[in-house]
């Protein structure tokens, strides 16, 4: 039987990864997919890549075919969502959304940091956060799912295993990450121009980035008590990828040795079919995981600052994003986890 999908928003980068990777399943119907600017247009006429596959014109996202659809994803900037997702839901539609309209539980949190006021606060607390590697069992019962932001899912899964086992100082952590330019979406903007990005390592948001709430709320929930995060992202000359480096101190008398780390590690995702826990001394890199859906994560003690240190990488428009969407939807349509996200990650 298929799943009858609708995409709002399928003209940015997550927008077209969501399209990539669903156009190639044969339970999947796409039913529409939504841009103001291209209305009535070929899909394909926008991403050649896509001919054969998609055969589909966008439409309005104020179009009546969203109604006809199982689970719409919305791939649309901040602060979009919010204003037609309460329509869909009281229809029975099951949304799953890649903005951050629905991530952070505390609305005035949220309104500080995005700068405008939340349209429907009351579907926030129904709003499964959408990590699967935390809150798998409640995404298959969901309507409506957050889909974690970029930088978020590779700290978390990076910093978990620490926190959930209580042997570092929660206080006092550290994520020093850097993203492919995709990350900033699909615009016209000087920082992201080949001239302004290219050979060129930059740091941004230092004063704050908006992610910060939204990995210190997940972060407090791992670790059942407040947390430190010192966060400086970084803009990275590629495409795609996320590579955050992590720094936590032992609490206390304990003795973290790699081995010790690496075995608490590879416990906690022995059972994750997308995070790959890499043998000691090993480094990933975030070509191993370009277009696919995976994290890799490597941890070490560092002795003479006694310091753990973990690597993490994600695909930012796959793990990210729109490959960890699918991969809810698949969890609450009541099917293997894993389908159409097997694809094997791109080298060189």
């Amino acid at each position: 039987m298929l799943i009858k999908v609708g995409i709002v928003g399928g003209t940015g980068y997550t927008g077209v990864e969501l399209l990539r990777l669903l156009s190639q399943r044969d339970d999947i119907e796409l039913c529409c997919v939504t841009s103001r600017e291209l209305d009535g247009q070929t899909v394909c006429s926008r991403f050649p890549n896509l001919r054969g596959k998609v055969d589909l014109r966008f439409s309005n996202p104020d179009s009546s075919d969203l109604k006809n659809c199982e689970v719409v994803f919305f791939a649309t900037p901040h602060a979009v969502a919010m204003h037609s997702v309460p329509e869909l839901i009281e229809y029975g539609t099951k949304v799953i959304d890649l903005s951050a309209d629905f991530r952070i539980n505390d609305i005035k949190i949220w309104e500080t940091w995005y700068q405008t006021s939340h349209t429907c606060p009351e579907l926030v607390d129904m709003a499964v956060y959408g990590l699967p590697e935390v809150n798998r069992d409640d995404i298959k019962q969901a309507q409506l799912i957050a889909v974690p932001g970029c930088y978020p899912t590779a700290i978390q899964l990076g910093f978990l295993p620490l926190l959930e086992m209580n042997v570092v100082d929660t206080m006092s952590l550290i994520a020093d990450a850097k993203s492919g330019v995709s990350g900033a979406g699909r615009k016209a903007a000087d920082p992201y121009i080949l001239c302004e990005a290219t050979e060129s390592l930059k740091a941004y948001g230092m004063a704050g980035h908006r992610h910060h709430p939204e990995i210190c709320q997940q972060l407090n929930i791992a670790s059942n008590s407040k947390v430190g995060l010192t966060f400086i992202p970084h803009l990275a000359p590629m495409s795609r990828g996320i590579f955050a480096t992590l720094y936590a101190k032992p609490k206390g008398d304990e003795s973290l040795s790699g081995q010790v780390l690496r075995e608490i590690y590879q416990k906690r995702y022995a059972e994750e079919p997308f995070v790959d826990i890499l043998e000691t001394g090993e480094a990933p890199a975030t070509r191993d995981v370009r277009g696919a859906n995976n994290c890799k994560i490597s941890v070490t003690h560092i002795e003479h600052s006694n310091t753990v240190v973990v690597l993490s990488v994600i695909d930012n428009l796959v793990k990210g994003a729109s490959g960890q969407a699918i991969q809810c939807m698949n969890l609450l349509s009541g099917i293997d986890e894993t389908r159409g996200l097997e694809g094997i990650a791109l080298t060189p």
